[in-house]
């Protein structure tokens, strides 16, 4: 009767010690279930604000890609302008110098023609005629530079732009990948804050994570990504299958 009152004693003093560590476990897990919410609401915040610079980077890649095509457009448009002005210049050249040729010739058969007062001045009049189509064609030539130069301008202008558009993408690019970079580093963390299950009966279940390699139990394992595995897409985040490492000695599984 004694062994069985002792017995009973140190029965009640475990189960009350038992009872307490219960409370204090609760205690934990509600304190834990709401860092686990303030995290969740953190990731859900981050993955939001991930796909509206996901949607920027596509918009921006968008108006880069139209900007190659017409900065494409304006090089094929301004190589056959410069084609067709050079053949032109060369036109125009070949009938300047053919022009100062005649007017050479002409003014050597008026000095041997000085005595005929009538042709002298049917060639001074062709001199004027050849010597006004000579400013002509100069300033044509003076024109089609202008225009030259213009074209030139635009095109710098839109390599300009495009720079301008591709140094933007690239900053966004790189806050993305910080986003991102810190989401995985909230999704450890609350992996590492996770609860151990409780049992049935109100105490720690007996199945815990094992180390198949060495036996490792607890908080000897951990979990992280697995990134040969991937379960979904958020926006353009990929969510990756989970696996167990063991701290001890490394196994994988």
């Amino acid at each position: 009767m004694t062994r069985t009152q002792n017995t009973l004693k140190t029965t009640g003093e475990s189960l009350e010690t038992t009872t307490k560590e219960l409370e204090d476990s609760k205690s934990n897990l509600g304190s834990v279930k709401a860092e686990l919410e303030q995290a969740n609401a953190k990731i859900e915040e981050e993955t939001q604000s991930n796909a509206a610079l996901n949607t920027e980077i596509e918009e921006l890649k968008s108006n880069l890609d139209n900007a190659n095509a017409k900065k494409k457009e304006l090089e094929d448009t301004l190589e056959s302008r410069k084609e067709e002005l050079g053949a032109t210049i060369s036109d125009l050249s070949t009938e300047l110098e053919e022009s100062k040729s005649k007017i050479q010739g002409f003014e050597n058969k008026v000095a041997e023609m000085e005595s005929s007062k009538e042709q002298m001045d049917k060639l001074t009049a062709e001199i004027q005629e050849l010597n006004s189509k000579l400013s002509s064609t100069q300033d044509e030539n003076t024109n089609l530079n202008s225009q030259l130069m213009e074209l030139n301008n635009i095109l710098l202008q839109k390599d300009t732009k495009i720079q301008e558009l591709t140094d933007i993408v690239d900053s966004k690019e790189k806050l993305v990948d910080a986003q991102t970079a810190r989401l995985e580093e909230v999704e450890t963390e609350l992996g590492e804050l996770k609860p151990p299950e409780l049992g049935s009966g109100g105490f720690a279940a007996e199945e815990r994570t094992t180390c198949p390699m060495c036996g490792a139990v607890g908080s000897s394992i951990k979990q992280i990504e697995d990134k040969s595995k991937v379960l979904s897409y958020v926006g353009h985040i990929p969510m990756y299958a989970k696996k167990h490492v063991c701290k001890k000695c490394g196994y994988e599984f």
